[in-house]
């Protein structure tokens, strides 16, 4: 088991001793132990190492991190197991927030690289392609989208991450084979790029053409959190649906910055929470560690502001998103959204949260992919690494992997005057018989309050839920 601080004994497992040193530079070299860890061990170790380090991060002791940081960069591994592998994002990630400390040095570090907004879109597209988890949420809302517009002629879809053509070219095959006939669609398509928004233009207008559907595909160039709802061009006679795939959440980071400029003690919670010693529990696997760690060794100093009262400050730009979504008085809203609380304010929050949600995507890549892939190596480095470098090392605006749970999404869409729609049994038939299309057991759904939680094993990653307009 791991020694709390001043106990003395010390016994012959090379993990208790390694425990009890490894921090210590007074001690020598601890690395000799390093080739006596087994597997299990190491994995248990990781996790201490990276939720020390994350502690000392938290309170500048920068020292002290950096002496965590070399331990894990001797038992992490980007080609190694799972947990080799988090720790080595995560280790990634925290040495990157200490070298934000130095904005000189973290800018000349960073002055030579070139966004490549391209390689994002091609990782994102090869998570869709690998992975089940958002072909699941586009069957519940296209399905979602297929009931709500029953028997309307002139239908128009908002796309707000208009990224995958995929969704909208199966919509076409089954608005085609209507009983009624198909209806005049239109789909306004929101995204940064134009060449992606002309692309899914010419696709679909193919495809609707093969169909002989009418059709009309509108771009609207912009950021989400730039949008104007006047250029969404809603007319009367419509039936509107909007899609939001993983979107809104980034629309935090706008209320966050402004909170940060209007109170200093928010910014004091996110970068300088004093947290108690952690207490090192013997536990024999990552499940049980990072639940032991989440309620023992987590305690915000009494001058920290909590996550939850900085979220429901957090209300400026994501109300008034959804308000003017709410104005446009869409049939059905189908929102996705990673189900995760990583916009906690303090570092800790964010790490132990993290910890949890990762291990479970990098398992399920460990499942599903050789080691060896080259296609695993991209979405864990493009993708999920950029990920938890974004959680970890970023603050304020710059901070916009903000996943947040059901729950708060629900309410914000309650208060915002949306009412829920329950997604439907049908629905949920076809999303199941897709998963079972991959032969893989560790890919779940489970039903919540009309809201399904796509899972891997019992961990829920992505929630899918459907509202409409209440007026």
């Amino acid at each position: 088991m791991f020694q709390d601080e001043g106990t003395s004994s010390i016994t012959s497992s090379p993990l208790q001793f390694f425990t009890m040193m490894s921090l210590s530079p007074k001690l020598g070299s601890p690395y000799p132990w390093l080739r006596e860890l087994k597997s299990e061990e190491r994995g248990l170790y990781l996790i201490h190492l990276l939720l020390t380090c994350a502690n000392h991060v938290a309170v500048g002791s920068l020292d002290n991190a950096n002496l965590a940081l070399d331990q894990i960069s001797h038992l992490a591994s980007a080609d190694g197991d799972t947990m080799q592998r988090i720790a080595a994002y995560f280790a990634e990630a925290l040495a990157n927030r200490i070298l934000k400390t130095w904005p000189g040095l973290y800018k000349a570090f960073n002055s030579t690289k070139i966004p490549v907004v391209s390689e994002e879109i091609l990782v994102k597209k090869l998570f869709f392609e690998v992975f089940p988890f958002l072909k699941v949420a586009i069957v519940l809302t296209n399905q979602a989208i297929v009931e709500a517009m029953e028997g309307e002629k002139m239908i128009h879809i908002i796309d707000l991450d208009a990224n995958e053509t995929a969704q909208w070219l199966a919509l076409l095959q089954v608005l085609s084979v209507r009983p009624e006939g198909p209806p005049h669609l239109r789909i306004t398509g929101v995204h940064q790029q134009k060449q992606v928004l002309d692309r899914m233009a010419r696709q679909l207008t193919e495809e609707a053409e093969k169909f002989d559907i009418p059709f009309r595909f509108d771009s609207v160039v912009c950021r989400l959190e730039d949008l104007d709802m006047e250029k969404l061009r809603v007319k009367t006679g419509e039936a509107l649906a909007i899609s939001s795939v993983l979107q809104l959440h980034t629309l935090l980071a706008a209320d966050n910055e402004v909170l940060q400029k209007s109170s200093p003690l928010a910014g004091k919670s996110a970068n300088g929470v004093h947290y108690s010693r952690y207490q090192h529990p013997n536990q024999t696997n990552l499940s049980e560690l990072l639940e032991k760690d989440s309620v023992n060794g987590c305690s915000p100093s009494p001058d920290s502001v909590s996550s939850s009262a900085l979220s429901q400050a957090n209300v400026t730009k994501i109300d008034s998103f959804l308000n003017g979504l709410w104005s446009l008085t869409p049939k059905v809203m189908v929102v996705t959204e990673q189900d995760s609380n990583h916009n906690g304010a303090t570092l800790m929050e964010r790490s132990l949260e993290a910890l949890h949600t990762y291990a479970a995507i990098f398992d399920c890549l460990e499942s599903n992919m050789s080691r060896t892939s080259l296609e695993r190596l991209k979405l864990e480095k493009m993708l999920f690494g950029e990920e938890i470098k974004n959680i970890i090392a970023c603050e304020g605006g710059e901070r916009k992997e903000r996943h947040e749970k059901r729950e708060k999404w629900s309410q914000r869409f309650d208060l915002a005057g949306f009412r829920h729609v329950p997604l439907s049994y049908y629905g949920m038939l076809q999303a199941r018989s897709l998963l079972q299309g991959y032969g893989c057991d560790g890919y779940r759904l489970k039903e919540e309050n009309g809201c399904v939680m796509i899972c891997w094993q019992d961990r829920s990653l992505f929630s899918v839920s459907a509202w409409r307009c209440c007026k």
